[in-house]
């Protein structure tokens, strides 16, 4: 399986992702980072870890469409079976979801589907659940509506503040994110 990486930022799931597929733990190959965002920093990981890495901007075309066609044409030169999304921030349009049928895969900061959208963590912590989690599933036309194919609850103690709770999920998502992953692919092998 030849997998892409979709991100927008930091990229600390795709170092996560990175480091699973280094070490042999998620089978097929890694071979395309794209970021949205020409000065993420994913895209510095993606060199360190010797992934050839593309960046464009939607801004640099007329429409989505224009901007996803382009992303298309670049996901189909390099015979990409996967795309994962690791805090890619963009929702994903027809053409992509026609072109790779529950083949798009996105990891979400909240146990959905309560919490969708942008802020799932800070959500969380500001209406004052006892348990929040991550979400691993695969995207569709809604914003966080995709089937979900795992979940793991993180609970919020009375000491946790929003930055310690980020802490706890982001620990969960770079654990969860590649066991998840390489489950999948093994079961297409």
């Amino acid at each position: 399986m030849r997998i892409a990486v979709l991100a927008s930022g930091n990229g600390s799931n795709f170092e996560a992702i990175a480091q699973a597929f280094e070490k042999q733990t998620i089978a097929g190959e890694l071979v395309l980072v794209f970021s949205d965002k020409k000065t993420a920093y994913v895209l510095e990981r993606a060199e360190k870890h010797q992934i050839p890495a593309f960046t464009f901007s939607p801004k640099d075309f007329l429409s989505k469409k224009e901007y996803e066609e382009a992303l298309l044409d670049l996901l189909v030169d390099h015979q990409v079976d996967y795309l994962v999304l690791a805090g890619y921030m963009r929702l994903i349009g027809e053409g992509l979801l026609e072109a790779f049928p529950k083949r798009i895969i996105n990891i979400h900061p909240s146990l959905l589907p309560a919490f969708p959208g942008l802020h799932g963590i800070e959500d969380a912590f500001d209406y004052g659940v006892k348990v929040t989690g991550v979400t691993v599933h695969y995207i569709d036309a809604g914003v966080d509506t995709g089937p979900i194919i795992a979940q793991e609850c993180v609970p919020i103690s009375a000491t946790d503040t929003l930055e310690s709770l980020t802490e706890k999920i982001h620990q969960t998502e770079h654990r969860l994110y590649p066991e998840v992953l390489a489950e999948i692919i093994h079961a297409e092998e």
